[in-house]
């Protein structure tokens, strides 16, 4: 279990930090980006659920705490030296990223198929549901880039990938399942030639 009784150590004035494993490596290391943007999602997320309610609000609970275990993944480099650490490190597991696409396929039989791309916004909750998405896409970009020159737990990867595919699906089910997006009008807004 985790104790804070302290919540400043002064350890990283110097721009480092330590990774799961103790190692220290620069601030803006990669897989710092990573594990950091996806706590800015979580973030992103704790602002969409002031908007959300019922078993929304419940799904968006589950998603915040796989957040925090996707962090703890991605904070812990090696997985082959896992045994290693004298416990079980956190690992993202195929069963969350299936759980995800369940979920998404339950809300997509709620929606009519798409015939524009739309634009974020609508209700407040699909707004910050569109802001979750693209933050999501950035985490999952940088995963994917720290996994071109480092180990990540594919599980990670895909369930980046699949998060922005619930967030977009839940954005719409937040529009009067899709009722209320707001269209995309390639053009509009061109003055007439």
């Amino acid at each position: 279990m985790v104790v804070l009784n302290r919540i400043y150590t002064r350890t990283g004035d110097k721009g480092d930090t330590a990774l799961g494993n103790g190692t220290r490596v620069p601030k803006y290391d990669a897989r710092v980006e990573a594990y950091g943007t996806s706590d800015e999602l979580n973030s992103c997320l704790g602002m969409a659920r002031l908007h959300a309610e019922g078993d929304v609000d419940v799904a968006l609970g589950r998603i915040q705490n796989d957040l925090f275990d996707l962090g703890a993944d991605l904070c812990r480099p090696d997985r082959d030296k896992d045994g290693e650490a004298g416990y079980t490190p956190l690992r993202m597991v195929a069963s969350q990223v299936e759980r995800l696409e369940r979920e998404i396929d339950a809300m997509n039989t709620r929606l009519e198929p798409l015939r524009s791309f739309i634009l974020p916004g609508g209700s407040a909750l699909s707004a910050h549901l569109h802001l979750c998405r693209t933050v999501a896409r950035r985490a999952e970009r940088l995963a994917v880039e720290l996994a071109s020159v480092e180990d990540v737990n594919p599980d990670a990867v895909k369930y980046l990938n699949r998060l922005s595919d619930w967030f977009f699906v839940a954005a719409r089910i937040a529009n009067d399942e899709g009722r209320a997006d707001v269209l995309w009008v390639p053009g509009a807004t061109r003055d007439s030639e």
